[in-house]
């Protein structure tokens, strides 16, 4: 279970890290602006949806210190370069066969694209 008071504390970092106020950090990750305020003062515990839209905004929060404290913020990027995803398709467009390849679009495994426009 979340400690709110600690949880709290570590959200009011997070906010102070990235020089936002509440208002601010809610527009960022899509939610409403009482939702923070709800959560700064203690009135609501953190949803799951919640911290998953903070850790999806911003890259550099830990999930596991967003939680429980443990770990590191902001978080430091391991020295090995994680594996590239794994496309899943290539889909190339082109508006017609005679003015040749519009755009390339690389669909990976982990939700990501890519857009690759060549040269004319």
């Amino acid at each position: 279970m979340v400690n709110t008071e600690a949880f709290v504390g570590r959200l009011e970092e997070i906010l102070g890290f990235y020089g936002l106020t509440a208002s601010s950090f809610a527009d960022r990750i899509g939610v409403q602006r009482s939702s923070i305020s709800h959560l700064l003062s203690g009135r609501n515990k953190p949803s799951l949806e919640f911290v998953m839209k903070v850790v999806k905004t911003f890259p550099e929060v830990n999930l596991y210190w967003l939680l429980n404290g443990k770990g590191s913020f902001p978080h430091k990027t391991e020295q090995k370069k994680a594996a590239a995803p794994t496309p899943l398709s290539t889909v190339t467009t082109s508006i017609e066969s005679s003015t040749g390849i519009e755009k390339i679009i690389v669909c990976y495994s982990d939700g990501t694209f890519r857009t690759y426009f060549p040269q004319k």
